[in-house]
Protein backbone atom coordinates (compact mmCIF):
# COMPACT_ATOMS: atom_id res chain seq x y z
CA UNK A 1 0.00 0.00 0.00
CA UNK A 2 1.75 3.65 -1.07
CA UNK A 3 2.95 5.38 1.65
CA UNK A 4 0.97 8.79 2.95
CA UNK A 5 1.36 11.87 4.54
CA UNK A 6 1.18 11.43 8.22
CA UNK A 7 -0.23 13.70 11.15
CA UNK A 8 2.59 14.47 13.63
CA UNK A 9 0.99 13.82 16.73
CA UNK A 10 -1.95 12.24 18.30
CA UNK A 11 -2.88 15.69 19.41
CA UNK A 12 -2.78 17.02 15.82
CA UNK A 13 -4.93 14.92 14.68
CA UNK A 14 -8.03 15.33 17.36
CA UNK A 15 -7.76 18.66 17.06
CA UNK A 16 -7.91 18.36 13.27
CA UNK A 17 -11.30 16.39 13.83
CA UNK A 18 -12.79 19.13 15.86
CA UNK A 19 -11.89 21.62 14.22
CA UNK A 20 -13.40 20.17 11.16
CA UNK A 21 -16.66 19.31 13.72
CA UNK A 22 -16.88 22.46 15.60
CA UNK A 23 -17.88 24.90 12.83
CA UNK A 24 -20.41 27.88 12.24
CA UNK A 25 -23.07 25.30 12.95
CA UNK A 26 -22.50 24.70 16.16
CA UNK A 27 -23.02 28.42 17.12
CA UNK A 28 -25.82 29.67 15.28
CA UNK A 29 -28.10 26.28 14.36
CA UNK A 30 -27.61 24.37 18.14
CA UNK A 31 -29.25 26.67 20.54
CA UNK A 32 -31.98 27.48 18.14
CA UNK A 33 -32.85 23.84 17.85
CA UNK A 34 -32.37 23.17 21.57
CA UNK A 35 -34.81 25.89 22.61
CA UNK A 36 -37.10 25.12 19.85
CA UNK A 37 -37.55 21.46 20.81
CA UNK A 38 -37.80 21.33 24.89
CA UNK A 39 -35.24 23.25 25.79
CA UNK A 40 -33.52 21.31 28.77
CA UNK A 41 -35.27 18.34 28.18
CA UNK A 42 -33.77 18.17 24.26
CA UNK A 43 -30.46 16.80 25.55
CA UNK A 44 -32.16 13.31 26.57
CA UNK A 45 -32.55 12.67 23.26
CA UNK A 46 -29.54 14.75 22.00
CA UNK A 47 -27.09 12.32 24.31
CA UNK A 48 -28.78 9.56 23.07
CA UNK A 49 -28.55 10.20 19.38
CA UNK A 50 -24.59 11.06 20.03
CA UNK A 51 -24.01 7.57 21.53
CA UNK A 52 -26.27 5.54 19.11
CA UNK A 53 -25.47 7.65 15.95
CA UNK A 54 -22.79 10.35 16.23
CA UNK A 55 -20.32 8.48 17.91
CA UNK A 56 -20.27 4.91 16.08
CA UNK A 57 -20.83 6.64 12.90
CA UNK A 58 -17.39 8.70 14.02
CA UNK A 59 -15.71 5.46 15.05
CA UNK A 60 -17.53 3.71 11.40
CA UNK A 61 -15.39 6.49 9.45
CA UNK A 62 -12.17 7.12 11.67
CA UNK A 63 -11.46 3.28 11.03
CA UNK A 64 -11.89 3.01 7.54
CA UNK A 65 -9.76 5.73 6.31
CA UNK A 66 -7.35 4.05 8.84
CA UNK A 67 -7.75 0.32 7.54
CA UNK A 68 -8.03 1.35 4.08
CA UNK A 69 -5.49 4.56 3.74
CA UNK A 70 -7.54 6.30 1.29
CA UNK A 71 -9.96 9.50 0.70
CA UNK A 72 -13.25 8.68 0.62
CA UNK A 73 -13.97 7.27 -2.60
CA UNK A 74 -10.64 5.09 -2.46
CA UNK A 75 -11.09 3.67 1.05
CA UNK A 76 -15.05 2.79 -0.30
CA UNK A 77 -13.88 1.33 -3.53
CA UNK A 78 -11.32 -0.63 -1.89
CA UNK A 79 -14.18 -2.06 0.94
CA UNK A 80 -16.24 -3.18 -2.54
CA UNK A 81 -15.62 -2.51 -6.37
CA UNK A 82 -19.13 -1.19 -5.96
CA UNK A 83 -18.81 1.54 -3.50
CA UNK A 84 -15.75 3.81 -4.76
CA UNK A 85 -19.13 5.86 -6.73
CA UNK A 86 -20.89 6.75 -3.06
CA UNK A 87 -17.25 8.26 -1.97
CA UNK A 88 -16.95 10.98 -5.24
CA UNK A 89 -20.69 11.41 -4.11
CA UNK A 90 -19.39 12.82 -0.48
CA UNK A 91 -16.35 14.79 -1.80
CA UNK A 92 -18.63 16.58 -4.71
CA UNK A 93 -21.30 17.55 -2.56
CA UNK A 94 -17.93 18.82 0.25
CA UNK A 95 -17.15 20.43 -3.22
CA UNK A 96 -20.43 22.13 -3.25
CA UNK A 97 -20.48 23.34 0.89
CA UNK A 98 -17.20 24.72 0.23
CA UNK A 99 -18.04 27.04 -2.71
CA UNK A 100 -20.69 28.59 -0.08
CA UNK A 101 -19.35 28.02 3.12
CA UNK A 102 -16.34 30.36 2.25
CA UNK A 103 -18.61 33.43 1.63
CA UNK A 104 -20.30 33.10 5.44
CA UNK A 105 -16.77 33.26 6.91
CA UNK A 106 -16.31 36.23 4.36
CA UNK A 107 -18.96 37.95 5.34
CA UNK A 108 -17.69 37.29 9.23
CA UNK A 109 -13.96 38.92 7.93
CA UNK A 110 -16.07 42.02 7.28
CA UNK A 111 -17.92 42.05 10.35
CA UNK A 112 -15.10 42.02 12.33
CA UNK A 113 -13.49 44.89 10.44
CA UNK A 114 -17.63 46.30 10.89
CA UNK A 115 -16.81 46.11 14.50
CA UNK A 116 -14.15 48.59 15.33
CA UNK A 117 -16.51 51.46 15.16
CA UNK A 118 -20.00 49.19 15.16
CA UNK A 119 -20.40 50.18 11.58
CA UNK A 120 -23.75 48.49 11.35
CA UNK A 121 -25.90 51.15 13.07
CA UNK A 122 -29.02 50.62 14.69
CA UNK A 123 -30.66 48.96 12.06
CA UNK A 124 -28.72 46.16 12.13
CA UNK A 125 -30.88 43.73 9.41
CA UNK A 126 -31.57 46.96 6.82
CA UNK A 127 -27.73 47.04 7.18
CA UNK A 128 -27.25 43.18 6.54
CA UNK A 129 -29.34 43.09 3.90
CA UNK A 130 -29.47 46.12 1.54
CA UNK A 131 -26.04 48.00 2.86
CA UNK A 132 -23.76 45.01 2.99
CA UNK A 133 -24.92 41.94 0.98
CA UNK A 134 -27.26 43.66 -0.77
CA UNK A 135 -29.72 41.14 -1.70
CA UNK A 136 -32.89 43.04 0.07
CA UNK A 137 -34.20 44.55 -3.52
CA UNK A 138 -32.92 41.43 -5.73
CA UNK A 139 -35.33 38.91 -7.01
CA UNK A 140 -34.28 35.08 -6.03
CA UNK A 141 -32.62 34.02 -9.00
CA UNK A 142 -30.56 37.03 -10.44
CA UNK A 143 -27.17 38.01 -9.63
CA UNK A 144 -27.00 41.62 -9.93
CA UNK A 145 -23.24 41.97 -9.84
CA UNK A 146 -20.67 41.28 -7.32
CA UNK A 147 -20.89 42.77 -4.00
CA UNK A 148 -17.12 43.90 -3.42
CA UNK A 149 -17.83 43.74 0.36
CA UNK A 150 -17.92 40.02 0.49
CA UNK A 151 -15.71 39.69 -2.90
CA UNK A 152 -12.44 41.59 -1.02
CA UNK A 153 -12.63 39.20 2.14
CA UNK A 154 -13.58 36.02 0.05
CA UNK A 155 -9.96 36.70 -1.40
CA UNK A 156 -8.74 36.40 1.70
CA UNK A 157 -10.49 33.49 3.18
CA UNK A 158 -9.20 31.83 0.21
CA UNK A 159 -5.95 32.67 0.54
CA UNK A 160 -5.70 30.92 3.65
CA UNK A 161 -6.85 27.80 2.37
CA UNK A 162 -4.43 27.91 -0.18
CA UNK A 163 -1.65 28.74 2.15
CA UNK A 164 -2.74 26.41 4.56
CA UNK A 165 -3.60 23.09 1.99
CA UNK A 166 -0.23 23.89 0.13
CA UNK A 167 1.90 23.12 3.02
CA UNK A 168 0.53 19.69 3.63
CA UNK A 169 -0.86 17.70 6.38
CA UNK A 170 1.46 17.78 8.98
CA UNK A 171 2.78 21.22 8.23
CA UNK A 172 -0.31 22.72 7.01
CA UNK A 173 -3.41 21.48 8.44
CA UNK A 174 -2.10 20.34 12.00
CA UNK A 175 -0.09 23.76 12.77
CA UNK A 176 -3.05 25.40 11.76
CA UNK A 177 -5.66 23.78 13.87
CA UNK A 178 -3.06 23.94 16.59
CA UNK A 179 -3.28 27.87 16.27
CA UNK A 180 -7.05 28.18 15.35
CA UNK A 181 -8.91 25.41 17.84
CA UNK A 182 -7.26 26.73 21.30
CA UNK A 183 -7.55 30.17 20.33
CA UNK A 184 -11.32 29.46 19.67
CA UNK A 185 -11.89 28.25 22.87
CA UNK A 186 -10.05 30.99 24.72
CA UNK A 187 -11.71 33.89 22.73
CA UNK A 188 -15.48 31.96 22.40
CA UNK A 189 -14.93 31.06 26.45
CA UNK A 190 -14.22 35.39 27.07
CA UNK A 191 -17.32 36.30 24.74
CA UNK A 192 -19.45 33.53 27.05
CA UNK A 193 -18.26 34.63 30.66
CA UNK A 194 -18.57 38.43 29.14
CA UNK A 195 -22.23 37.40 28.16
CA UNK A 196 -23.71 35.55 31.56
CA UNK A 197 -22.39 38.62 33.14
CA UNK A 198 -25.19 41.15 31.56
CA UNK A 199 -28.39 41.87 33.11
CA UNK A 200 -31.10 39.82 31.81
CA UNK A 201 -28.66 36.86 31.13
CA UNK A 202 -30.55 34.68 33.99
CA UNK A 203 -33.48 35.04 31.96
CA UNK A 204 -31.89 33.50 28.82
CA UNK A 205 -30.18 30.95 30.15
CA UNK A 206 -33.77 29.56 32.21
CA UNK A 207 -35.32 29.67 28.71
CA UNK A 208 -32.82 27.23 27.32
CA UNK A 209 -31.86 25.30 29.92
CA UNK A 210 -36.11 24.77 31.61
CA UNK A 211 -37.10 21.47 30.41
CA UNK A 212 -40.14 21.24 28.72
CA UNK A 213 -40.93 17.18 29.31
CA UNK A 214 -44.28 16.83 27.14
CA UNK A 215 -41.69 17.82 23.78
CA UNK A 216 -39.33 14.69 24.91
CA UNK A 217 -42.24 12.45 23.85
CA UNK A 218 -42.51 13.66 20.27
CA UNK A 219 -40.79 11.53 17.58
CA UNK A 220 -40.16 15.32 15.56
CA UNK A 221 -37.91 16.10 18.88
CA UNK A 222 -35.84 13.19 18.48
CA UNK A 223 -35.52 13.38 15.13
CA UNK A 224 -33.90 16.92 15.56
CA UNK A 225 -31.78 15.46 18.12
CA UNK A 226 -30.54 13.19 15.32
CA UNK A 227 -30.16 15.57 12.81
CA UNK A 228 -28.30 18.11 14.74
CA UNK A 229 -25.74 15.45 16.02
CA UNK A 230 -25.44 14.20 12.48
CA UNK A 231 -25.02 17.71 10.69
CA UNK A 232 -22.56 18.78 13.43
CA UNK A 233 -20.03 15.88 13.01
CA UNK A 234 -18.73 16.46 9.93
CA UNK A 235 -19.94 12.55 8.76
CA UNK A 236 -20.55 11.47 5.01
CA UNK A 237 -18.18 14.33 3.91
CA UNK A 238 -15.21 12.16 3.31
CA UNK A 239 -13.06 14.65 5.88
CA UNK A 240 -12.74 12.31 8.65
CA UNK A 241 -12.41 8.96 6.58
CA UNK A 242 -9.71 11.23 4.72
CA UNK A 243 -8.07 12.77 8.13
CA UNK A 244 -8.14 9.12 9.49
CA UNK A 245 -6.22 7.79 6.50
CA UNK A 246 -3.06 10.09 7.92
CA UNK A 247 -3.24 8.20 11.03
CA UNK A 248 -0.44 5.91 12.07
CA UNK A 249 -0.45 2.74 12.68
CA UNK A 250 -1.34 2.62 16.15
CA UNK A 251 -4.03 5.00 16.93
CA UNK A 252 -6.27 4.84 19.25
CA UNK A 253 -9.76 5.08 17.00
CA UNK A 254 -12.31 4.63 19.54
CA UNK A 255 -10.74 6.77 22.18
CA UNK A 256 -10.36 9.42 19.56
CA UNK A 257 -13.87 9.33 18.42
CA UNK A 258 -15.00 9.53 21.92
CA UNK A 259 -13.02 12.78 22.50
CA UNK A 260 -14.12 14.22 19.26
CA UNK A 261 -17.72 13.63 19.61
CA UNK A 262 -17.62 15.18 23.28
CA UNK A 263 -15.53 18.38 22.42
CA UNK A 264 -18.20 18.88 19.51
CA UNK A 265 -21.11 18.54 22.22
CA UNK A 266 -19.13 20.81 24.75
CA UNK A 267 -18.66 23.63 22.57
CA UNK A 268 -22.55 23.62 21.41
CA UNK A 269 -23.05 23.95 24.83
CA UNK A 270 -20.80 26.60 25.47
CA UNK A 271 -22.71 28.42 22.44
CA UNK A 272 -26.00 27.71 23.83
CA UNK A 273 -25.10 29.35 27.04
CA UNK A 274 -23.69 32.29 25.39
CA UNK A 275 -25.89 32.99 22.69
CA UNK A 276 -28.81 32.64 25.26
CA UNK A 277 -27.00 34.69 27.72
CA UNK A 278 -27.53 37.41 25.25
CA UNK A 279 -30.08 37.08 24.11
CA UNK A 280 -31.64 37.40 27.25
CA UNK A 281 -30.09 40.46 28.07
CA UNK A 282 -31.33 41.80 24.73
CA UNK A 283 -35.29 40.53 25.71
CA UNK A 284 -34.78 42.73 29.00
CA UNK A 285 -33.73 45.92 27.37
CA UNK A 286 -36.47 45.92 24.83
CA UNK A 287 -38.98 44.69 27.51
CA UNK A 288 -39.74 41.58 25.97
CA UNK A 289 -39.84 37.52 26.37
CA UNK A 290 -37.39 35.32 25.30
CA UNK A 291 -39.08 33.56 22.91
CA UNK A 292 -39.76 36.86 21.11
CA UNK A 293 -35.93 37.50 20.24
CA UNK A 294 -34.64 34.11 19.51
CA UNK A 295 -33.06 33.41 16.25
CA UNK A 296 -30.89 30.90 14.32
CA UNK A 297 -29.08 31.13 11.09
CA UNK A 298 -27.35 34.09 9.35
CA UNK A 299 -29.68 36.40 11.05
CA UNK A 300 -28.44 34.77 14.39
CA UNK A 301 -25.13 36.36 13.87
CA UNK A 302 -25.15 38.81 11.23
CA UNK A 303 -28.76 40.47 12.58
CA UNK A 304 -29.25 39.69 16.01
CA UNK A 305 -25.68 39.82 17.43
CA UNK A 306 -25.19 42.90 16.12
CA UNK A 307 -28.48 44.23 17.53
CA UNK A 308 -27.14 42.89 21.22
CA UNK A 309 -23.78 44.42 20.91
CA UNK A 310 -25.41 47.38 20.34
CA UNK A 311 -27.24 48.02 23.67
CA UNK A 312 -24.22 46.65 25.43
CA UNK A 313 -23.39 49.00 28.26
CA UNK A 314 -19.64 48.67 28.40
CA UNK A 315 -16.93 46.67 25.73
CA UNK A 316 -18.85 46.78 22.90
CA UNK A 317 -15.79 47.08 20.93
CA UNK A 318 -14.43 43.73 22.57
CA UNK A 319 -16.96 41.55 22.14
CA UNK A 320 -18.26 42.00 18.89
CA UNK A 321 -14.19 41.64 18.10
CA UNK A 322 -13.90 38.47 19.73
CA UNK A 323 -17.38 37.14 18.93
CA UNK A 324 -16.45 37.37 15.02
CA UNK A 325 -12.93 36.38 14.97
CA UNK A 326 -13.91 33.34 16.79
CA UNK A 327 -16.79 32.55 13.91
CA UNK A 328 -13.72 32.98 11.54
CA UNK A 329 -11.36 30.39 13.33
CA UNK A 330 -15.01 28.20 13.40
CA UNK A 331 -15.18 28.35 10.09
CA UNK A 332 -11.63 28.60 9.01
CA UNK A 333 -11.07 24.56 10.60
CA UNK A 334 -14.13 23.35 9.23
CA UNK A 335 -13.34 24.93 5.51
CA UNK A 336 -10.18 23.60 5.64
CA UNK A 337 -11.33 19.82 6.01
CA UNK A 338 -14.16 20.37 3.25
CA UNK A 339 -12.00 21.00 0.82
CA UNK A 340 -8.93 18.57 2.10
CA UNK A 341 -11.82 15.86 1.28
CA UNK A 342 -11.67 16.50 -2.26
CA UNK A 343 -8.25 17.33 -2.99
CA UNK A 344 -7.03 13.99 -0.89
CA UNK A 345 -9.72 12.43 -3.36
CA UNK A 346 -7.92 14.03 -6.45
CA UNK A 347 -4.25 13.15 -5.32
CA UNK A 348 -5.44 9.36 -5.07
CA UNK A 349 -7.36 9.11 -8.02
CA UNK A 350 -5.16 11.27 -10.69
CA UNK A 351 -1.68 10.49 -8.93
CA UNK A 352 -1.12 14.06 -8.88
CA UNK A 353 0.59 16.50 -6.55
CA UNK A 354 -0.63 18.15 -3.64
CA UNK A 355 -0.37 21.59 -5.41
CA UNK A 356 -2.22 20.37 -8.50
CA UNK A 357 -4.91 19.09 -6.88
CA UNK A 358 -5.74 21.72 -4.49
CA UNK A 359 -4.97 24.35 -7.29
CA UNK A 360 -7.32 23.08 -9.14
CA UNK A 361 -9.95 21.88 -6.56
CA UNK A 362 -9.99 24.87 -4.20
CA UNK A 363 -9.30 26.49 -7.37
CA UNK A 364 -12.49 26.33 -9.02
CA UNK A 365 -14.24 26.17 -5.57
CA UNK A 366 -12.69 29.58 -5.27
CA UNK A 367 -14.23 30.48 -8.55
CA UNK A 368 -17.89 29.21 -7.99
CA UNK A 369 -17.90 30.79 -4.56
CA UNK A 370 -18.14 34.11 -6.83
CA UNK A 371 -22.13 33.29 -6.95
CA UNK A 372 -22.56 33.78 -3.70
CA UNK A 373 -20.58 36.74 -3.21
CA UNK A 374 -23.47 38.80 -6.03
CA UNK A 375 -26.20 40.64 -4.36
CA UNK A 376 -28.61 37.51 -5.12
CA UNK A 377 -25.84 35.70 -3.53
CA UNK A 378 -28.05 35.07 -0.42
CA UNK A 379 -31.03 33.23 -2.08
CA UNK A 380 -28.36 30.61 -3.75
CA UNK A 381 -26.89 30.03 -0.39
CA UNK A 382 -30.01 29.33 1.28
CA UNK A 383 -31.52 27.18 -0.75
CA UNK A 384 -28.18 25.37 -1.80
CA UNK A 385 -27.68 24.74 1.39
CA UNK A 386 -30.71 23.47 2.20
CA UNK A 387 -31.16 20.88 -0.55
CA UNK A 388 -27.49 19.94 0.11
CA UNK A 389 -27.48 19.21 3.66
CA UNK A 390 -30.84 17.49 3.13
CA UNK A 391 -30.89 15.35 0.32
CA UNK A 392 -26.54 15.27 0.20
CA UNK A 393 -25.01 14.82 3.59
CA UNK A 394 -28.02 12.84 5.43
CA UNK A 395 -28.47 10.74 2.25
CA UNK A 396 -24.79 9.92 1.53
CA UNK A 397 -24.69 9.43 4.96
CA UNK A 398 -27.45 6.95 4.84
CA UNK A 399 -26.38 4.96 1.55
CA UNK A 400 -22.77 5.09 2.79
CA UNK A 401 -23.47 2.71 6.54
CA UNK A 402 -26.45 0.91 4.44
CA UNK A 403 -23.63 -0.29 1.91
CA UNK A 404 -20.98 -0.81 4.40
CA UNK A 405 -23.16 -2.68 7.18
CA UNK A 406 -25.64 -5.00 4.54
CA UNK A 407 -23.83 -4.48 1.21
CA UNK A 408 -20.21 -4.85 1.64
CA UNK A 409 -21.04 -6.86 5.38
CA UNK A 410 -17.62 -5.36 6.70
CA UNK A 411 -18.95 -4.51 10.33
CA UNK A 412 -17.05 -7.65 11.72
CA UNK A 413 -13.70 -6.98 9.84
CA UNK A 414 -13.87 -2.59 11.04
CA UNK A 415 -14.68 -4.01 14.85
CA UNK A 416 -12.22 -6.23 14.63
CA UNK A 417 -9.11 -3.57 13.18
CA UNK A 418 -10.43 -0.55 15.77
CA UNK A 419 -10.37 -3.53 18.57
CA UNK A 420 -6.78 -4.14 17.81
CA UNK A 421 -5.96 -0.77 18.43
CA UNK A 422 -7.84 1.04 20.58
CA UNK A 423 -8.57 1.22 24.20
CA UNK A 424 -12.01 0.94 24.31
CA UNK A 425 -13.18 -2.33 22.66
CA UNK A 426 -16.35 -2.03 20.56
CA UNK A 427 -19.39 -4.47 21.30
CA UNK A 428 -22.42 -5.63 19.73
CA UNK A 429 -23.86 -2.08 20.71
CA UNK A 430 -21.87 -0.77 17.51
CA UNK A 431 -23.33 -2.69 14.87
CA UNK A 432 -26.56 -3.13 16.26
CA UNK A 433 -26.65 1.30 15.98
CA UNK A 434 -24.77 1.20 12.72
CA UNK A 435 -26.81 -1.85 11.29
CA UNK A 436 -30.22 -0.77 13.04
CA UNK A 437 -30.94 2.55 14.93
CA UNK A 438 -28.99 4.87 12.79
CA UNK A 439 -30.03 3.37 9.18
CA UNK A 440 -34.46 3.64 10.31
CA UNK A 441 -33.25 7.41 12.05
CA UNK A 442 -31.91 8.53 8.68
CA UNK A 443 -34.00 7.07 6.10
CA UNK A 444 -37.30 8.37 8.57
CA UNK A 445 -35.23 11.71 8.49
CA UNK A 446 -35.07 11.80 4.53
CA UNK A 447 -39.07 10.57 3.84
CA UNK A 448 -40.39 13.06 6.32
CA UNK A 449 -37.91 15.84 4.66
CA UNK A 450 -38.58 14.71 1.42
CA UNK A 451 -42.63 14.85 2.18
CA UNK A 452 -42.47 18.16 3.73
CA UNK A 453 -40.25 20.00 0.36
CA UNK A 454 -42.89 18.76 -1.62
CA UNK A 455 -45.73 19.51 0.61
CA UNK A 456 -44.60 23.30 0.84
CA UNK A 457 -41.65 24.57 -1.59
CA UNK A 458 -38.45 25.55 0.81
CA UNK A 459 -38.94 29.24 1.93
CA UNK A 460 -41.43 29.82 0.05
CA UNK A 461 -39.58 30.36 -3.06
CA UNK A 462 -40.81 29.44 -6.34
CA UNK A 463 -40.73 25.81 -7.68
CA UNK A 464 -38.71 27.05 -11.20
CA UNK A 465 -35.52 28.75 -8.26
CA UNK A 466 -36.45 26.07 -6.38
CA UNK A 467 -35.05 23.62 -9.21
CA UNK A 468 -31.81 25.42 -9.80
CA UNK A 469 -30.65 24.16 -6.20
CA UNK A 470 -32.60 20.57 -7.01
CA UNK A 471 -29.98 19.95 -9.53
CA UNK A 472 -26.88 20.86 -8.08
CA UNK A 473 -27.86 18.01 -5.61
CA UNK A 474 -28.38 15.69 -8.26
CA UNK A 475 -25.30 16.70 -9.89
CA UNK A 476 -23.22 15.56 -6.84
CA UNK A 477 -24.71 12.15 -7.67
CA UNK A 478 -24.26 12.33 -11.42
CA UNK A 479 -20.79 13.40 -11.00
CA UNK A 480 -19.69 11.04 -8.24
CA UNK A 481 -21.11 8.34 -10.98
CA UNK A 482 -18.99 10.07 -13.63
CA UNK A 483 -15.54 10.14 -11.76
CA UNK A 484 -15.92 6.16 -10.51
CA UNK A 485 -14.87 4.65 -14.42
CA UNK A 486 -11.68 6.72 -14.17
CA UNK A 487 -8.85 4.15 -13.51
CA UNK A 488 -6.76 4.73 -10.72
CA UNK A 489 -2.93 6.41 -11.49
CA UNK A 490 -1.14 5.07 -8.35
CA UNK A 491 -2.90 2.61 -6.46
CA UNK A 492 -5.59 0.91 -7.33
CA UNK A 493 -9.06 0.25 -5.10
CA UNK A 494 -9.54 -3.30 -7.23
CA UNK A 495 -6.30 -4.32 -6.72
CA UNK A 496 -5.04 -2.97 -3.30
CA UNK A 497 -8.22 -3.91 -1.46
CA UNK A 498 -6.73 -4.27 2.32
CA UNK A 499 -7.29 -7.00 3.93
Amino acid sequence: MENREQWGSRAGFVLAAIGSAVGLGNIWRFPATAYANGGGSFFIPYLVALLTAGIPLLILEFTMGHKYRGSAPLTLGRISKKGEWIGWWQVVVSFIISSYYSVIIAWAVAYTWFSFNIHWGKDTASFFSKDYAQFANVHPGSFGGIVWGVFIPLILVWLVVFIVLFKGVRKGIEVANKFFIPLLVILFAIVVIRAVTLPGAAEGLNAFFTPDWHKIWSGSVWIAAYGQIFFSLSIAFGIMVAYSSYLPKKSDITNNAFITGFANSGFELLAGIGIFAALGFMAQSQGKAVNDVVDGGVNLVFVVLPQIINTLPALKVPFAVLFFISIIFAGLSSLISIVEAYVSAVQDKFNISRKTAVSVGAGLSALISLVYASRGGLYFLDTVDHYVNQYGIALAGLVEVIFVAWGARKLNALQHHANQISDIRLAFWWKACLGVITPLILGYMMVKSFIEDIQTPYGGYEWSFLSVSIIVTLLAIIIGCMLTPFKWKKTSAQTEEAN
